[in-house]
């Protein structure tokens, strides 16, 4: 048989299995906390996603108090770091002379009311607070007494670690996250209004298109327009970056077929839902105007499943 059709039958056989064996047809709900036991055994060591709704509605203060009433009267003065963009992907693909680049955000330091000023007259550059720093308890001290991470205790035990970064999210209904996957257990927390999660599994990489792009930043000209300005190493050769090639709201499915074998999975996580992202997962988010929240990063375990994984990516030809 042709290696590369005993390939391709390996891929089908794959992820047709993951199908009828464990992975379903939609996201799992819960209206209960699940106790650490329940967790692990149910999610995190089946490697599938789940929404935890209304968790946190009843037990955190943030969940009526965070609003920009909220935010101008304690911290309309501060200082915070803010993404921003022509088109609202902060990291994501654009193109310049026509040539697609891998195009990370401008940031600017701007005061709270001053980010605020931008979603409420609706500027017209894309403003997003999202830094992944751990930014929410470096940045937002004011607001960690209104999280009670006590409740989240059973993502700590299963885990068996404290998160590695807390990180606040706002911004503009414009602000979509291209699709991508993370190194790590996600814990989403969504406080105000509401986020679309599209969700690909670990066990169908293969169909989801990758390829290496030049990579470029945002940066305003003279003319204060925000423009692609590409990366270049010391010998002024472009730096690449591999992306997701295909964008999951229109996939042209001419130029990746394969794409439609991929089980997608969407579902929408409101205010006082917790959402648990599992490592690898790739995953797209578009979210509610203005709307607010906080994810708990916990590094994922490096254990037969990340070399499974990236023996499935050397077989793809990604990654290298």
């Amino acid at each position: 048989m042709d290696k590369n059709l005993a390939q391709t039958e390996a891929f089908d056989f794959l992820s047709n299995e993951a199908k009828d064996l464990y992975l379903g047809t939609h996201v799992p709900e819960l209206y209960e906390i699940p106790t650490s036991i329940e967790f692990v055994r149910d999610y995190v060591a089946k490697n599938l996603p789940v929404v935890i709704r209304e968790a946190t509605l009843d037990h955190w203060p943030a969940i009526t108090k965070w609003n920009s009433k909220h935010f101008r009267t304690l911290m309309g003065r501060k200082d915070v770091t803010v993404a921003i963009t022509p088109n609202g992907y902060a990291d994501g693909l654009a193109e310049k002379d026509g040539e697609e680049y891998f195009v990370m955000p401008l940031e600017k330091q701007m005061t709270m009311n001053e980010f605020l000023d931008t979603l409420d007259n609706h500027h017209p550059l894309v403003h997003y607070i999202q830094k992944q720093n751990s930014n929410f308890t470096d940045d937002f001290s004011e607001l960690c007494s209104d999280i009670d991470a006590r409740l989240l205790s059973f993502s700590a035990e299963a885990f068996n670690k404290q998160p590695d970064a807390v990180n606040f999210w706002m911004g503009d209904e414009r602000a979509i996250t291209s699709m991508h996957k993370d190194p790590y257990e996600n814990i989403y927390c969504v406080v105000s209004g509401y986020k679309d999660f599209i969700l690909i599994p670990p066990v169908d990489l293969q169909w989801v298109p990758r390829a290496k792009y030049p990579s470029a930043l945002y940066k305003q000209n003279h003319l204060n327009e925000v423009i692609v300005d590409p990366i270049v190493d010391d010998a002024k050769e472009p730096i690449s970056v591999e992306w997701v090639s295909i964008d999951p709201l229109k996939p042209d499915l001419d130029k990746y077929p394969d794409y439609a074998k991929a089980s997608v999975f969407e579902i929408r996580v409101n205010a006082g839902d917790i959402l648990y992202l599992p490592s690898l997962w790739y995953h797209h988010v578009r979210q509610s105007h203005k709307c607010i929240a906080v994810n708990f990063w916990y590094d994922m375990d490096y254990d037969a499943r990340y070399c499974y994984y990236k023996m499935m990516e050397k077989l793809c030809g990604f990654g290298s």
